[in-house]
């Protein structure tokens, strides 16, 4: 007897035919590596909850991007982990801030050949660990906040950034960024907008990445968004695409497919998508256990963030993959 489904099953015989007849295809160029660079240290930093990724010094750093490049990789988004904080996060504006100088190495090293993306809050920065500027009662003052992201902005474009990343959900952060950077004609360089941000318990790797605790048992809720509303997330995405932004970002990714998805079906501009540090680590848990191999798992998620309609992805399993690649 014959079925309608073998007709399906012919081309899955064999990995050559697979490959054919693949709709969705996970190359090199898809991937965006985010790295960390501390100040004042002269090594790698391992960070235990990041199974495999390290806080830089300038030097790593630079033999990491050149690394990188070698197997084709040709995007980074860099965070700092300053040595000293303040109330404002100061260091995420100052032309000697180690994100700065990074970005700085970096294009002396690459020129035009690669892609420097910066991270553009001030929670790595400030001892408070939040987003913004405090208002005197515990929450941040978004306008005043404004302000300083403007400030960052300019400071990672005069240091040669080709993109700069608003993550702290503010509101009019595209607008006030976009503003700043044509003042200083810096017209050129592109705002990728962590426009549908959630609060999202799955971040506790990248804050150790960065040496951030939220004050006084603190949380974020009240500017990133309520995991579990997704009309929201598509108002979001289009108020940052109105005020200026030249792609927009879905964080975390694997929790929110369908946001990926409907976002790439009504915008006209790049999606991407940042598999984040608890979607990596859950992975590497298990595949220290034996429960699961962690090789077919990478592939597997971020060819899923693909399938779902995302341009780029952000992942720590960029260089994983592109050893794989390679």
């Amino acid at each position: 007897m014959t079925f309608p489904q073998q007709r399906l099953r012919r081309f899955r015989r064999t990995p050559a035919l697979r490959e054919l007849v693949a709709e969705t295809r996970l190359g090199i160029h898809d991937l965006v590596a985010p790295l960390f660079v501390r100040e004042s240290v002269t090594e790698p930093v391992p960070i235990a909850s990041l199974p495999g990724v390290v806080q830089h010094s300038r030097e790593s750093l630079r033999r990491e991007v050149s690394e990188l490049a070698e197997l084709g990789i040709r995007a980074v988004i860099l965070f700092g982990v300053p040595e000293h904080k303040d109330a404002e996060g100061s260091g995420a504006w100052d032309p000697e801030g180690i994100v700065q100088l990074a970005i700085q190495d970096i294009r002396a090293d690459v020129g035009n050949d690669f892609v420097v993306m910066a991270d553009l809050c001030v929670d790595e920065y400030t001892s408070h660990g939040h987003c913004g500027v405090l208002d005197g009662q515990g929450s941040v003052d978004n306008d005043r906040t404004l302000e300083l992201y403007a400030r960052v902005a300019v400071a990672q474009a005069n240091a040669g950034a080709d993109v700069v990343a608003p993550s702290g959900m503010m509101d009019g952060q595209v607008a006030a960024i976009r503003s700043a950077l044509d003042s200083v004609d810096a017209t050129g360089v592109a705002i990728l907008a962590y426009a549908a941000k959630y609060a999202s318990g799955l971040y506790g790797p990248f804050r150790d990445a960065v040496d951030v605790e939220i004050a006084d048992g603190g949380n974020r809720q009240g500017y990133q968004q309520d995991w579990r509303n997704s009309r929201e997330a598509i108002a979001e995405i289009r108020a940052d695409i109105d005020e200026g932004a030249d792609a927009v970002m879905i964080k975390p990714a694997l929790s929110y497919l369908d946001i990926i998805s409907a976002a790439s079906e009504i915008v006209d501009v790049p999606v991407a998508a940042y598999h984040v540090s608890g979607e990596y680590a859950m992975v590497h848990a298990a595949a220290e256990r034996g429960w699961l191999d962690l090789d077919a798992v990478a592939r597997e998620q971020i060819t899923a963030i693909k399938r779902a309609g995302a341009d780029m992805v952000v992942t720590y399993f960029a260089r994983h993959l592109g050893e794989a690649f390679a």
